[in-house]
């Protein structure tokens, strides 16, 4: 006579994960939808429409689009004002980006082992809560060159003999704005890296010390290794950030009236202009083309910078 055997039972416990499985399965779309909606409605969409409206001819309410083509891209590929815009981004993208991140690294290797370190990261901190319109403003008081009301800048030169210098002219005012970025953007990310090298265990420094290590052999095979991904997101929030610069830019090298002078231009800049119509007729074709460039632009380069910084990961 066989004998029938029932199937064992499985244990309470995978019985208790499957139905918590479950649960979050069936809860995934209720809280992921919004979000997804947002997404689309807000930054999929707009992206869109940028990208059609690049290749028409539109002066914005009122009219209709009508396509012309790449004729906003060839025209804006071949005017002067786009070129200065193009190569003054690059410049603060770049050189700013070295000015910064050597300004940053050096404070983490001074700012390790300082007392009150956390007090001075604070105060470097500073000018990233100021409102760049505010913090313009500000540099415009310290750069100034008018006769009889020099600005800070110029007032300490004349007292060492020198002659004033017209640091806001538009054949200067790019460097000027790349200095002033490289001083109010370091604290951010002078926070950023010293969060990173507070997770290094300790006892790394002290062997270091030990084996008679230089500060620049510390920071070198030491804090840099640790904090590399680090680095990495933060080269990719400096990117993002200086391609969009435009407060700073417009309120020290306006000219108080409508736009600055074309050399002092930023990419920001160019699309506002296009928007608005400073010669008249605002050409939201036009200004869509410039913003697609600087998507393209930035994803480039972002792409090409996780590409470099790509490392195999450090456990300590």
């Amino acid at each position: 006579m066989a004998t029938v055997t029932t199937p064992a039972k499985p244990p309470a416990r995978a019985v208790k994960a499957g139905a918590h499985l479950s649960r979050k399965k069936r809860l995934f779309w209720p809280f992921a939808a919004p979000a997804l909606v947002l997404y689309l409605a807000f930054l999929v969409l707009p992206t869109i429409a940028t990208v059609v409206l690049s290749f028409t001819s539109w002066a914005g309410a009122g009219d209709t689009p009508e396509p012309n083509g790449v004729t906003n891209y060839t025209q804006m590929v071949s005017s002067d004002s786009f070129q200065y815009a193009f190569r003054n981004t690059l410049i603060y993208v770049f050189l700013g980006g070295i000015g910064t991140f050597a300004l940053a690294f050096l404070f983490t290797m001074v700012l390790r082992d300082m007392k009150g370190g956390k007090i001075v990261r604070a105060i470097l901190f500073f000018p990233n809560i100021v409102a760049p319109v505010a913090l313009g403003m500000f540099l415009g008081f310290v750069f100034k060159y008018q006769p009889g009301k020099q600005g800070l800048a110029n007032y300490v030169l004349e007292g060492l003999g020198a002659d004033a210098a017209k640091f806001l002219a538009p054949s200067n005012v790019t460097g000027v704005v790349t200095a002033s970025l490289i001083w109010a953007s370091s604290g951010f990310y002078i926070t950023i890296l010293m969060a990173a090298v507070d997770r290094i265990p300790p006892y790394l420094f002290e062997d270091a010390e030990l084996g008679g290590a230089s500060p620049w052999q510390k920071f070198k095979n030491i804090t840099l290794p640790m904090t590399w991904d680090v680095v990495g997101v933060a080269g990719v929030l400096w990117t993002i950030n200086a391609l969009k610069i435009f407060e700073l830019v417009f309120v020290l090298a306006g000219p108080g009236t409508y736009a600055p002078p074309n050399e002092a231009w930023t990419l920001g800049i160019y699309v506002f202009d296009r928007t608005f119509g400073s010669n008249g007729t605002p050409d939201f074709g036009a200004a869509c083309a410039c913003a697609v460039a600087m998507i393209a632009l930035v994803s480039v380069l972002v792409v090409l910078l996780r590409r470099l910084m790509r490392r195999d990961a450090i456990q300590f």
